[in-house]
């Protein structure tokens, strides 16, 4: 039985007709959360949204199968009913539209909104509209809040870190680790993900299984995560790719 909950295989993605992705391939099992490093511009949120299915993403060539069935065809919706949520990176204002009203329509889990608005700091924006006049950390951890209340089984995170305080981006990562399972050994998690990043602040709060390097709309082989941005740091995205794309294994 094949435990992947996620396979991405040779995946071509173009944007306006420009090859944005370049034969990615990638497998998450259950329980297994990821993290991709790389520059902006990489093509790591073009990953993202054709996980999701962005319209206006071009698949050119290949497949990604969720819970093994292939999702190329379903639209957006469809995609998240079967279980995958996502945060973007710069999600819009959504004039009209309370944010406490959005949220009790997505409670799947039937959690206390008041309880959790108030642990991340949005109890006060509660009646006012999505977004409207947010600051970036609030529109993280509303973003945050909205995937909880969904329970989704992929968590496709693009950059939950960016434009957070030292202080909230403890406080956001709290949340991430719940809905990871991260207090459960590996083997008895139910939720996976992939998590978008940049500078790599996260990873000291988020405990990441697995890591990769993408360059160009390329991405490199599992390795471990905290290697990865130690050589980062030292050598910079281009000479790191080189290194774990000759196949250097996670652990080793």
């Amino acid at each position: 039985m094949n435990k992947n909950l996620l396979e991405i295989k040779d995946l071509w993605v173009n944007i306006n007709d420009k090859p944005i992705l370049k034969g990615i391939n990638l497998s998450i099992a259950k329980g297994e959360s990821h993290v991709i490093f790389g520059r902006n511009g990489s093509g790591k949120s073009t990953l993202l949204g054709s996980i999701i299915g962005l319209p206006h993403l071009k698949i050119v060539k290949g497949d990604i199968l969720f819970k093994g069935k292939s999702i190329l065809n379903l639209p957006m919706y469809e995609r998240i009913k079967m279980g995958i949520g996502i945060i973007f990176q710069r999600p819009p204002t959504i004039k009209g539209v309370k944010l406490e009203k959005l949220l009790q329509i997505i409670n799947r889990s039937k959690e206390n909104i008041q309880n959790i608005a108030k642990e991340l700091k949005l109890h006060e924006l509660l009646k006012r509209d999505v977004n409207d006049g947010f600051s970036g950390g609030e529109i993280k951890a509303s973003e945050i809040m909205q995937l909880f209340l969904q329970n989704p089984d992929l968590l496709l995170l693009d950059e939950p870190d960016a434009g957070v305080d030292a202080d909230n981006i403890k406080i956001i990562s709290n949340y991430i680790n719940k809905l990871l399972q991260a207090d459960l050994p590996k083997e008895r998690r139910e939720k996976s993900a992939i998590i978008i990043v940049h500078s790599g602040i996260i990873l000291e709060y988020v405990n990441i299984d697995i890591g990769h390097v993408m360059v160009d709309g390329k991405l490199t082989p599992p390795a471990n995560p905290y290697e990865i941005l130690d050589m980062i740091k030292k050598f910079g995205y281009k000479k790191c790719y080189e290194y774990f794309s000759k196949g250097k294994k996670n652990g080793e």
